[in-house]
């Protein structure tokens, strides 16, 4: 049975949320705490695993564990992609460079199961491991590609945000009014908007003087959560009424 929710207007407000939570809570971990990349990396990791055991382990889709482990790919992604250009010095570039050749090679290997990569159809064991691999290198990408755009390319945060944000309003109008894949429109806006939500994070928690908004990681964190929170009511709400 499938796991995964339909691809509607608040699959996407919610996977705004949910990556950008990821982003100012795992920096929350790791900057603010004091944990550092390389434990955050490890505890966050798994987190992951243990929420992904879960949702592997169950029968049908539950809208909270499914963005549970949303949260968690992004978490820890964050973590993750921090440790590869920080901590090991690989840099934004490279660091981008390697986890964009990771995802290209998961996609190949999932082609080459000859499972398709349309998510409405993640119906068996391997294809749902090779779903949430995917999200877990995207989620990681996005961190890195986010901060190469703010920091590295000179456009800053706002920038960086309205860059991805031009981007994923292009794809919407490729989807509206013409025939491009819809898979592969769908990945698209998949991976770009964990970029956005980095952006969109690093916006809500720098400081005035770095462009950002100054609400700190934390203060940050707990409205996201509440945002989650609120868009996840509201899809329970959905279920109910329409099962």
């Amino acid at each position: 049975m499938n796991k995964v929710p339909q691809v509607t207007l608040l699959f996407w407000c919610m996977k705004i949320a949910a990556t950008t939570l990821g982003e100012t809570g795992g920096d929350l971990l790791s900057m603010t705490f004091g944990v550092g990349y390389t434990a955050s990396s490890i505890i966050l990791f798994a987190l992951f695993l243990g929420a992904l055991l879960l949702q592997l382990r169950a029968k049908d889709y539950s809208p909270a564990l499914y963005w549970l482990v949303i949260v968690a790919t992004s978490t820890s992604g964050t973590t993750i992609s921090d440790m590869m250009d920080r901590t090991w010095g690989l840099g934004y570039a490279t660091g981008s460079a390697i986890l964009l050749g990771l995802l290209a090679l998961l996609f190949a290997v999932w082609r080459a199961t000859g499972d398709t990569l349309d998510v409405s159809r993640i119906t068996r064991r391997r294809t749902e491991l090779l779903y949430w691999a995917t999200i877990l290198v995207s989620n990681t990408l996005g961190t890195a590609l986010g901060d190469f755009l703010a920091d590295s390319s000179g456009l800053g945060f706002a920038g960086g945000a309205a860059l991805i944000g031009g981007l994923l309003l292009l794809i919407t109008a490729c989807y509206a009014t013409t025939r491009i894949s819809r898979v592969l429109l769908f990945w698209l806006a998949f991976v770009l908007t964990r970029p956005f939500g980095a952006q969109f994070g690093d916006v809500l928690t720098k400081a005035p003087d770095h462009g950002g908004m100054g609400l700190g990681t934390g203060g940050s964190s707990v409205v996201l959560a509440a945002i989650l929170l609120g868009l996840l009511a509201v899809e329970l709400r959905k279920r109910r009424v329409t099962p």
